[in-house]
């Protein structure tokens, strides 16, 4: 059985999650743990109460509106194991509960100090539901090889767990079960912390990612089920038409139970960055019951780097739509190269941002996409992993990046992410971002008047 604790679905009916900080431990608040969650909370608060947070936020919903605006800049997927300077990041917490609540509010007042671009801060804190799900009945079996005790980034090995039509079966019906009241004692633990110091807000499910062959893979193996494509296509019809069976039995039941909140504010959509907009939640919407239609969805099918436009139709969109469709605003895509397949983008429905991964001909997806869509530029995390850092080479490769793009008419948000390592020198990364924040702010005025 895994468990969920509000963070985002990322095919949570699929993924063993029961090791979740914030779903286990026992709630336990001493007075020396509290008051050390509060002067963080005050730290956040104060931050918060800034003008230009309004200011950001307005911007990012330009940017996703489609509206002339500067780009903006975002990290994410930060290796926080090499971040840590003059104990800024080190806990001072005892209880596991407190320490998971303390992580939080150190890393956002760390990331605002440091290496904010264009980061929003609001005064709040997120009480997560706690829902238990059963899964699908198929537990993904790895090996793993770490490449740094100190890092969660590991190499998998996967073990092959489906190989022909028979073993389909074993991929049953999730379902999923809200546990009221240790929502609610999340929720009462968080208000008596943070009482006059910070909102509590509850918060359900931020969205529904369905990557069904992100997953897949780790079922099948990658190099068969590239081949299965080929030579037994009937095979992956049926299987991923079951994954797919799967994701919509656990859609419904998280929207009829009323798990979703609305991730049209300060919530990462997709492998992108906020979901600030104005256009969500739809119409009819009773300020309650957040329906799917109401909130930001996402998918993406990174293994189909190297498959063709119609394969990636017949394989993965066909069946990524039949979810897709219920979203209200739609992201696509990750690491996966989508220049050769904009033709295919257009046809899903409520398509609003795309990602475009430095293994994209950057110029010709520019060009395709011009102002009809969001770039959600990913610039390789390999610049901040080279054994010498490089200022001024940044500063050059970036600007010739994004001017590139913004010829073209392009809104855009650029996302430093799939960041493995610094080399344990975090400024690089504090440095990377003040570059960028620089040509985004310079470069602005070279944005076509549309």
């Amino acid at each position: 059985m895994t468990k969920y604790n509000g963070e985002g679905l990322e095919f949570a009916f699929l993924m063993d999650r029961s090791n979740i900080p914030g779903n286990g431990p026992d709630i336990v608040v001493s007075d020396k743990d509290r008051q050390v969650l509060r002067e963080l909370g005050s730290a956040v608060a104060e931050i918060a109460s800034l003008p230009v947070q309004t200011q950001r936020k307005m911007q990012w919903k330009q940017l996703n509106g489609l509206a002339a605006v500067k780009p903006m800049v975002w990290l994410n997927d930060i290796c926080w194991n090499e971040m840590n300077v003059n104990d800024e990041l080190t806990l001072r917490t005892q209880s596991p509960f407190c320490q998971s609540i303390e992580t939080e509010l150190r890393q956002r007042i760390y990331w605002w100090k440091h290496m904010p671009g264009d980061m929003v801060v609001n005064p709040v804190i997120h009480s997560p539901l706690v829902v238990e799900n059963t899964g699908i009945g198929i537990n993904v079996e790895e090996d793993t090889l770490a490449t740094d005790d100190e890092n969660a980034i590991v190499s998998h090995n996967f073990h092959r767990l489906i190989q022909d039509e028979a073993d389909i079966e074993k991929i049953k019906m999730p379902t999923i079960t809200h546990d009221a009241r240790r929502s609610l004692e999340n929720r009462e633990a968080y208000e008596a912390i943070f009482d006059g110091v910070l909102s509590v807000e509850q918060r359900g499910f931020l969205g529904f990612n369905f990557s069904p062959w992100d997953h897949l893979v780790r079922l099948t193996g990658v190099q068969e089920a590239l081949i299965d494509l080929a030579m037994r296509p009937e095979f992956i019809h049926k299987l991923v038409g079951r994954l797919t069976e799967a994701a919509l039995c656990a859609l419904d039941q998280i929207e009829s139970q009323k798990l979703f909140s609305l991730n049209n504010r300060n919530v990462r959509i997709g492998s992108g960055a906020y979901g600030h907009t104005d256009e969500l939640p739809s119409a009819g919407y009773d300020g309650e019951h957040v329906r799917a239609v109401d909130i930001w969805g996402f998918a993406t099918a990174q293994i189909f780097s190297e498959v063709s436009p119609e394969m990636h139709e017949e394989f993965a969109l066909r069946y990524e739509r039949q979810l897709l469709e219920r979203f209200g605003l739609v992201y696509y895509g990750c690491c996966e190269p989508l220049f050769r397949k904009m033709s295919l983008m257009r046809t899903i429905p409520n398509l609003r941002k795309i990602s475009v991964s430095p293994w994209n001909d950057i110029e010709s997806m520019a060009e395709q996409v011009s102002d009809q869509y969001v770039v959600s530029l990913k610039p390789n995390p390999e610049i901040l992993a080279r054994d010498t850092w490089d200022a001024g080479a940044v500063r050059k490769d970036l600007e010739k990046t994004l001017r590139g793009i913004l010829r073209h008419g392009c809104h855009v948000e650029m996302i430093m992410k799939d960041i493995s390592t610094v080399r344990h020198e975090p400024q690089r990364l504090w440095e990377w971002t003040e570059i960028a924040s620089e040509l985004s702010d310079r470069l602005a005025s070279t944005l076509i008047t549309r």
